[in-house]
């Protein structure tokens, strides 16, 4: 069964067991992202909650995936809930509010900005559950201020993928030139990540001349662009936060007639790289993040003690090694660690 399949199935069965199938539209609304439990035989001893950002970007339905499949595989007992986009702060906030005042033994969180949980965290603190933080960190101020301590973070070293990015840039562009780059939210602390991880690689023949935000959003991006091009014609390269705002980039400058002028490096992008869209790309691998994400909670239920910080699987696309990683993913091309699965099979 594909996830998106899994979705719907899921979408079906939660709403049934909430509402009654007669009664699924007009007594519990249009929540896209209802409660589910594993489909795995039984044996997961922990019941848990995961809250996650919104599926309307393939990042987070990946996530969800990963998420399931590892439920399926243990037979742990889950509720999975979704906000309903990428930019949905308070409505992420009060789902995890609501499984808060549930009775689960771990909670998975995935928080749209640093701080948008911390009233849910806060309440999950008080009972003294096991807290495991994916994908996007909570603040440090903002976990103390909820009195809470996170068991683990795991999600990417975005410093690093932004790093490995402007090594590769280096290798496609030895002469330098001037760059831009397009991050996501203003103020996000993944996409600053990556462009801070970018800056400090990039060689001293390069010189960021413009850096935009545009908010996660490809026709956005595609819109920074076009005016960054206007200003600065004979531009190197674009550094773009992630795979979908580069897919906007790389319209704009084949609009330009800049492709293969003015590259387009990215992090994610692993079919860009395939289409000859994106010049270079450092792929996440969302589906390990929520696979991990379960098995750090299976593996707190089971009394271990769980690492602070786990960094999942990034690797280096291009043009050479692009079919190999479509082929492969949603796990990476190459063995990784897995710290959580160790735990589990100890």
């Amino acid at each position: 069964m594909t996830g998106a399949e899994r979705r719907r199935s899921r979408w079906v069965g939660g709403m049934a067991l909430a509402c009654g199938l007669s009664l699924m539209l007009s007594a519990c609304g249009g929540d896209s992202a209802a409660p589910s439990a594993g489909d795995g035989e039984a044996g997961g001893d922990a019941k848990i909650g995961v809250v996650i950002k919104g599926l309307d970007n393939p990042f987070f339905q990946h996530m969800e995936d990963g998420i399931e499949a590892a439920a399926e595989d243990s037979g742990v007992e889950y509720t999975i809930q979704a906000a309903a986009s990428i930019t949905d702060t308070s409505g992420q906030a009060d789902k995890l509010s609501n499984l808060a005042n549930q009775d689960y033994d771990c909670y998975v969180v995935n928080p749209i900005s640093g701080t948008n949980l911390v009233q849910g965290i806060a309440q999950i603190a008080a009972k003294d559950k096991t807290i495991v933080n994916i994908d996007n960190p909570v603040e440090a101020e903002a976990a103390k201020a909820a009195d809470a301590t996170i068991a683990t973070y795991i999600g990417t070293d975005n410093l690093a993928a932004g790093k490995m990015v402007a090594d590769q840039l280096a290798t496609l562009a030895p002469e330098g030139g001037d760059v831009a780059t397009v991050g996501g939210v203003a103020g996000d602390v993944t996409s600053a990540q990556r462009i801070d991880g970018f800056k400090e690689g990039l060689s001293q023949d390069f010189t960021v001349v413009q850096e935009v935000a545009a908010d996660w959003n490809r026709q956005e991006a595609q819109t920074q662009a076009e005016t960054i091009l206007r200003a600065n014609p004979e531009l190197a390269a674009f550094f773009v936060a992630n795979d979908d705002m580069a897919m906007g980039v790389a319209r704009a400058v084949a609009a330009a007639d800049r492709k293969g002028e003015t590259l387009v490096v990215s992090v994610d992008g692993i079919d860009g790289v395939a289409s000859g869209d994106i010049d270079a790309a450092v792929a996440q691998y969302p589906f390990v993040v929520g696979k991990m994400g379960m098995q750090a909670c299976e593996a707190a239920a089971a009394g271990h003690e769980l690492p602070a910080k786990v960094d999942t699987p990034i690797e280096l696309i291009t043009p050479e090694n692009a079919k190999e990683a479509q082929e492969a993913f949603p796990e990476p091309p190459s063995d990784y660690e897995n710290p959580f699965a160790d735990l589990l099979e100890g």
